[in-house]
């Protein structure tokens, strides 16, 4: 029985992948090991990514706590040092109505303002902590592909403004052409703020610099392969030496193993998404479509395309990734990527793409983000499920998990008063969780007829 939906290439903990992150992190390197000794501590966190190394560094730095961060690759090996570099609003994949008749408007205000806390908190980390993660844009732009999709973005732009108290504003073509940029497929469009594009890679390391500054140990390449929970609390194993603790906090979204605790057991869809990055392009070649912006950006429809100009002139184009994850698979799904980026973007079609990589997005059942405590073992805490949009969102988990972790009863696994009911909780299982794989090729089939009915 495997834990693991796709090829086995997507789960090479030991081979980084080749992206554009990677080929300009920079030589600074990390105080980091292979865990070969048995360790004690207050608190494990399994996954340093985002939430993981926030957790440790808010439980190091403001509630002094004893922390291990234990991960299977190096820092950045997953969705925290592949992804597109948007730190923008979002986080769950409800329509506006559905998210209002589940939890009214009150809860949804609560929800999205959290979100913008969330986009300031990774703002002040990179501040205060000094991390070069190449910060640009103020805003994350929307762009309607048709007339009856910008009326639809009106709509939004309305709710978020005047329902939702959000700094959203409607543009039309002509305004998008000529402030931003200009290409066949926009019909007007929105830009929503606080919103901006950072160097993800730099971002997770500068984190993880920060959370050993305060006092938290890191062990890369330490997967953990068994876990056993006592009278004194919980003993992760992994190849070469164990850490006892505890509490454990499961920060591994996409990339959980399944197979490592029951509770994780189908509760959580990874998609793949695929990103390419062009060589630098000229200043006429900008011109060409008018782009004047360096605001994350993406198409406002379900099967979106996310893209954004990069400091050095580059151009990142990102979208759906290869079904199965296989090297075979994955080089088919790049050449529709890079075609599709020449069919949005007419004018750079001779124009070369020098990186191309993909990896894990998180999805849940329910749509929103999850943020809890194990049902019948409080001393574990779990953040996962940003739909895309764990920049921001998963910094602010780890930080929620922190807080609940140092200052909530231990044998509670109640909602914290503070916490969002959007994001509380285990999420529900997938139904016949063995065939997510086929959940997956018929939304996606189901989101295309969509948007080529709109």
């Amino acid at each position: 029985m495997s834990d693991r939906l796709y090829d086995d290439a997507m789960y090479r903990f030991d081979k980084p992948e080749q992206s554009y992150w990677e080929a300009t992190k920079g030589q600074t390197s990390l105080e980091v090991q292979r865990l070969t000794a048995n360790k004690v501590c207050d608190v494990a966190v399994i996954g340093a990514g985002y939430t993981g190394l926030s957790a440790a560094y808010h439980l190091c730095k403001e509630h002094d706590l004893d922390v291990h961060v234990l991960e299977a690759g190096h820092i950045g090996w997953g969705a925290s040092g592949r992804n597109g570099g948007f730190c923008s609003i979002g986080g769950h994949k409800l329509d506006d109505s559905v998210m209002l008749k589940r939890y009214g408007l009150d809860v949804t205000r609560d929800y999205y303002k959290s979100q913008v806390e969330a986009v300031e908190l990774v703002r002040d980390l990179i501040v205060e902590e000094e991390i070069d993660s190449h910060m640009i844009g103020d805003g994350e732009i929307d762009v309607a592909c048709s007339d009856k999709g910008f009326t639809q973005l009106r709509d939004h732009v309305d709710f978020q403004s005047n329902e939702l108290g959000l700094d959203a504003e409607l543009l039309t073509k002509e305004e998008l052409s000529e402030s931003y940029c200009d290409f066949p497929l926009q019909h007007g469009g929105s830009i929503l703020r606080p919103t901006f594009g950072l160097h993800p890679l730099q971002f997770i390391r500068g984190l993880a610099r920060a959370a050993l500054k305060h006092g938290a140990e890191i062990s890369i390449n330490s997967e953990v392969i068994e876990w056993v929970s006592d009278s004194r609390g919980h003993l992760l194993h992994t190849k070469e030496g164990t850490v006892r603790a505890r509490n454990v906090v499961v920060a591994t979204n996409g990339f959980s193993p399944e197979l490592l605790h029951s509770q994780l057991m189908g509760v959580t869809l990874p998609m793949i998404s695929a990103i390419v990055v062009t060589r630098p392009l000229t200043n006429a070649e900008l011109q060409a479509h008018q782009w004047s912006t360096d605001c994350p950006t993406i198409t406002a429809v379900n099967l979106m395309n996310y893209f954004r100009l990069l400091p050095d002139k580059r151009f990142l184009f990102g979208g759906r990734g290869s079904s199965d994850g296989s090297v075979e698979d994955a080089k088919r799904n790049y050449g529709k990527l890079i075609s599709r980026f020449r069919e949005v973007f007419p004018e750079w079609q001779g124009v070369d793409i020098d990186y191309q990589w993909h990896g894990l997005i998180c999805m849940t059942r329910r749509l929103t983000p999850a943020i809890g405590r194990f049902t019948g073992d409080p001393s574990v805490f779990f953040g996962f499920g940003y739909h895309g949009n764990g920049v921001n969102t998963a910094t602010w988990s780890g930080k929620q998990v922190a807080r609940w972790l140092a200052t909530g009863k231990e044998s509670s696994i109640a909602k914290p008063s503070w916490l969002p009911d959007v994001v509380y909780g285990m999420p529900q299982r997938f139904p016949f969780a063995a065939l997510r794989l086929r959940y997956i090729a018929a939304q996606i089939a189901m989101m295309t007829i969509r948007d080529k009915l709109s």
